[in-house]
């Protein structure tokens, strides 16, 4: 089935079946296209050619009540009469009266009639033997008759597929369509065009001489057509619900990932923001203006990076290690010469993405969970590692050590997972504690 997306794809798709519809119902019409003239003529018109053929007698049609007729002959003709069978004369639907030109066989009883073998006219009109299985001529006829089926079951299937609802529609509504749509093919039958077995015109049913109740081949096709109609819409509708619970779904999913998202970076915020404060204030308390300006101006930055970046999830390495810079200052001028963050990354790996802030718990976890002195600086390293982005750090135990409750690390593995796709490797060594994150390749 064609993917059901794009402003147009419903009527292509549409058009294509009920084209499929309407080549099946007229098959046999599709042949005669490609085909040999053949002899469509009923079984019992097909003689041997080894016997004796009376070719073009021509007479007036005589009817017996008992249904079979007499074709008698014009004077000059080597015959005086042609015996016709009630099946002949019930199929071919001749009347009393008519001009016939036909062929002739002897009969198999010795002094019998001749016997009907081919209609050649009827009054003198050319008879196709293919209208009795109400086959048209070549080219144009042929068109009419797909066309007509063509549009018919495209009608049907709009009827049964317009103004669907994925999460409203229901077997009951289908059901009554359906009945409308038989209404409908009741009336399509009496418009459908067929050739005229007396003038070889195309005619609807509805003005043929004849029962239209009778014509159980137009019968068949309407009814084909109907039913064909009907499976495909209920594929289609089901198809078309299927899809939009994916899409659904997909719209979920999505809004669960922006939800959860904010909610793991509203947790953050707050961290940083007064960690930042408390910085800050001891700037002001030593009357450091130039340092404090500094610190300002820096930590306008990383706000003004988190408001930008918590929109799009994802950053570049390039930026996220610019944010480093900036937040990693604010710990040089809290620690003064005791905490650095050495980074050591290829330029090649600048424009690979990561989950924005993924750095900044990592480094905020190293201050918070060490001791910090002069005799023992601090050295955060950031580098990358096989596509992998390794952030160390060395662990210097606090001597009133406090238990972590590990919110950071679990928001930050929480994020990885939901953006990404992939977890991230934590290795909490005896000397050395150590984070790896993976990075993907941009897709730019």
């Amino acid at each position: 089935m064609i993917k059901l997306s794009g402003k147009y794809s419903s009527v292509v798709t549409h058009i294509l079946a009920a084209l499929a519809i309407s080549s099946i119902v007229n098959f046999s019409y599709l042949l005669i296209l490609i085909a040999d003239d053949r002899d469509y003529g009923p079984p019992e018109l097909r003689e041997s050619e080894c016997q004796d053929i009376l070719a073009d007698v021509s007479g007036r049609l005589s009817l017996n009540p008992d249904g079979y007729g007499y074709l008698i002959c014009d004077e000059g003709s080597a015959v005086d009469s042609i015996y016709i069978s009630q099946w002949s004369i019930k199929r071919i639907e001749v009347s009393d009266g008519d001009h016939i030109v036909a062929t002739a066989l002897p009969s198999n009883n010795t002094g019998g009639h001749y016997r009907l073998r081919e209609i050649k006219s009827i009054n003198d009109i050319d008879f196709d033997y293919g209208t009795l299985y109400n086959r048209p001529g070549k080219g144009v006829d042929s068109v009419i008759q797909i066309l007509f089926f063509l549009a018919s079951s495209l009608l049907i299937i709009i009827i049964l597929t317009t103004n669907i609802d994925r999460r409203k529609f229901s077997f009951n509504l289908l059901m009554r369509r359906s009945v409308w749509c038989l209404l409908l093919t009741i009336g399509i039958f009496f418009l459908a065009p067929i050739p005229d077995r007396h003038t070889g015109n195309i005619m609807p049913v509805f003005a043929m001489r004849t029962d239209p109740g009778f014509n159980s081949i137009v019968i068949l096709k309407c009814t084909f057509t109907l039913v064909a109609s009907i499976l495909y819409a209920c594929i289609y509708t089901l198809m078309y619900q299927r899809q939009g619970i994916v899409l659904e779904n997909e719209k979920l999913k999505s809004e669960n990932l922006a939800t959860r998202y904010n909610v793991l970076v509203n947790q953050i915020n707050p961290h940083f923001f007064f960690n930042s404060l408390n910085s800050l204030a001891t700037l002001i308390r030593e009357n450091d203006k130039d340092k404090a300006l500094t610190y300002i101006d820096r930590l306008s930055y990383t706000f003004r990076y988190i408001l930008r970046t918590g929109q799009n999830m994802t950053v570049t390495l390039r930026e996220e290690l610019n944010f480093v810079e900036a937040y990693g200052y604010q710990f040089k001028i809290r620690y003064e010469d005791k905490l650095f963050i050495d980074v050591e990354v290829d330029e090649k790996y600048y424009d690979y993405t990561l989950p924005s802030l993924s750095l900044q718990p990592l480094i905020d976890n190293a201050v918070k969970h060490n001791a910090i002195t002069q005799k023992r600086p601090m050295h955060i390293y950031i580098g990358v590692d096989g596509e992998r982005l390794v952030v160390s750090n060395p662990k210097y135990p606090l001597l009133n050590e406090t238990s972590s409750t590990g919110i950071g690390l679990k928001n930050l593995r929480s994020r990885w997972q939901l953006i990404t796709g992939h977890d991230i490797e934590i290795i909490d060594g005896n000397d050395t504690f150590t984070v790896k994150l993976p990075l993907q390749k941009s897709r730019a």
